[in-house]
């Protein structure tokens, strides 16, 4: 599965072509998935143009991207930068009326059991970004792991290609045995990226290409869209033997 990460926590400053609102997150959609994308993930901005968790803006970006993509599945994130006090991230997402398919929880950040919770309570998947060994020991621990959707393997920037397969390897040790490959996704962050998703691809996983995770191509000029990077990743699928 390859999913297209769209905007991230950018500002549209960033990139021109950086989805933004509802709209510009429906239209770019429609792009990615003509592209060869099979889900997405997205960070819901308020009107100022950062990332929140507030119903109003969650549930007018899902309705938007549901009307332009229905059978694409759609994941936001509950990253604590959008709300940093647990209690009111918690009744953010039990305010939400148009649902995503999935949410990623950080499991090294506070209160990520209890949003796991009460997302899975409202039928949401949940996606457990694991970005250290420690989290991934965590939530090796965690009474939801079972109910978990899936993990993501988060990779930082700066890493060369041999660090990204060290790191990456270091953090699927543990994971060995315990989470079927289906339920793994592998994926980087700027220079991480390309060398991350080609791993995932040798070894079988999932994994994600977008304007959130890079804004190069893997020849390192700057990519116009979301669209064209998920080209470039369908074409480094190609190439696997």
């Amino acid at each position: 599965m390859l999913k297209a990460c769209l905007n991230g926590a950018r500002q549209a400053r960033e990139h021109r072509a950086l989805p933004v609102t509802a709209d510009a997150l429906a239209s770019d959609a429609v792009r990615v998935q003509q592209a060869g994308a099979q889900a997405l993930h997205l960070h819901v901005k308020d009107p100022a143009g950062r990332d929140t968790l507030v119903a109003a803006s969650v549930d007018e970006t899902m309705q938007a991207v549901r009307a332009a993509v229905p059978t694409l599945p759609c994941g936001v994130t509950t990253g604590a930068w959008a709300e940093p006090d647990v209690t009111r991230r918690l009744q953010a997402v039990g305010s939400w009326s148009v649902l995503p398919d999935f949410a990623s929880v950080n499991w090294h950040e506070d209160g990520a059991e209890d949003v796991a919770r009460a997302l899975l309570d409202r039928g949401i998947g949940v996606e457990a970004g694991l970005w250290t060994l420690a989290a991934v020991r965590a939530w090796l621990r965690s009474p939801l792991r079972q109910e978990c959707l899936r993990v993501l393997l988060e990779l930082p920037d700066g890493l060369d290609r041999d660090a990204t397969v060290r790191t990456a390897d270091t953090l699927l040790a543990p994971l060995a045995g315990a989470v079927a490959g289906d339920r793994v996704l592998l994926h980087g962050e700027g220079t991480s990226t390309w060398p991350a998703l080609r791993y995932a691809l040798r070894l079988g996983y999932d994994t994600r290409i977008g304007l959130e995770d890079t804004l190069l191509l893997p020849n390192g000029e700057v990519a116009p869209d979301n669209a064209t990077l998920v080209l470039a990743a369908r074409e480094q699928a190609d190439r696997q033997p």
